[in-house]
């Protein structure tokens, strides 16, 4: 059972500002009209990511730790539903930005003969089994950061970020062994575990007319406290289709390194993103 635990898929992990949108508010100079106008900006994006996966992972304690590295096509063959959401904010130079990823995907295999073995949960498994196993995973992240914007100019802006990210990850393995001598043993096991990182980073913004723009952000955290380290890198093109709607597409990584209580969760998600933006 090589690849008993089945990969994330998506997260654009960022909201993707468009700052010629907020010009055109502040810059009304009708009093009614501004009146009309909260101080508040607001913003919601669902997208996509076309991620593959590469590192090691040890979902249960005890377990052996595994390479594991699949293409985009093999998430999705495992893949059962995967929900990601986006929000931002700002008042006046004030920005917080949340990110909520949750993902289910089950790994079905099956091998044999094999030599004995032992499943957490299940004891041990005679040699010359067959086996067929089902492991079903459910992951949640959420990035929450608030922040000040250190440079607000029409065609530039720089944000100063911090906060946390939390990971949970659910592991529930179903496997049935069949023995030519010992007949048939089922059973299931499930495992969870979870962590808090601290993260830092930063956002650029770049206006290039009043429709196109280019966006940078970058965190990095975990220090020991949750994980060992954990980053994300995310650069996007924006383009504008109305006050209240913009698409976006880029590239993004994000990369963790956890090792505790025998659990190893050490990744790295990478690929294209795409999102779709409605302001408030």
């Amino acid at each position: 059972m090589k690849r008993y635990f089945a990969a994330v898929i998506v997260t654009l992990c960022t909201a993707h500002a468009t700052r010629a949108d907020e010009n055109a508010v502040e810059g009304i100079t009708d009093p009614a009209a501004a009146s009309r106008h909260s101080d508040w900006a607001l913003q919601v994006t669902p997208y996509m990511w076309a991620t593959g996966l590469d590192g090691d992972i040890s979902p249960f304690r005890r377990a052996p730790t595994l390479h594991v590295e699949k293409s985009f096509s093999d998430v999705m063959d495992d893949l059962n539903f995967g929900g990601f959401l986006n929000v931002w904010g700002r008042y006046d130079r004030f920005v917080l930005s949340g990110d909520i990823m949750y993902v289910n995907t089950t790994d079905s295999h099956a091998t044999g003969p094999l030599p004995a073995f032992q499943i957490p949960g299940l004891g041990v498994i005679p040699p010359g089994a067959s086996v067929d196993a089902d492991v079903d995973t459910t992951e949640f992240m959420a990035t929450l950061q608030g922040g000040y914007r250190v440079v607000d100019t029409p065609e530039f802006t720089l944000d100063a970020l911090g906060g946390a990210r939390f990971w949970y990850i659910s592991n529930d393995v179903s496997v049935t062994a069949t023995h030519p001598l010992a007949g048939t043993i089922s059973g299931s096991h499930e495992e969870s575990f979870s962590w808090v990182d601290p993260v830092v980073g930063a956002r650029l913004f770049f206006s290039l007319t009043d429709k196109l723009s280019v966006q940078a952000q970058a965190d990095v955290g975990g220090f020991g406290v949750g994980s060992d380290i954990t980053w994300s890198v995310l650069a996007t093109v924006n383009y504008t289709f109305t006050d209240s709607l913009s698409v976006s597409a880029g590239y993004k990584v994000l990369d963790v390194d956890y090792e505790k209580d025998g659990h190893v969760f050490d990744t790295r998600l990478s690929g294209p993103v795409l999102g779709l933006t409605y302001r408030f």
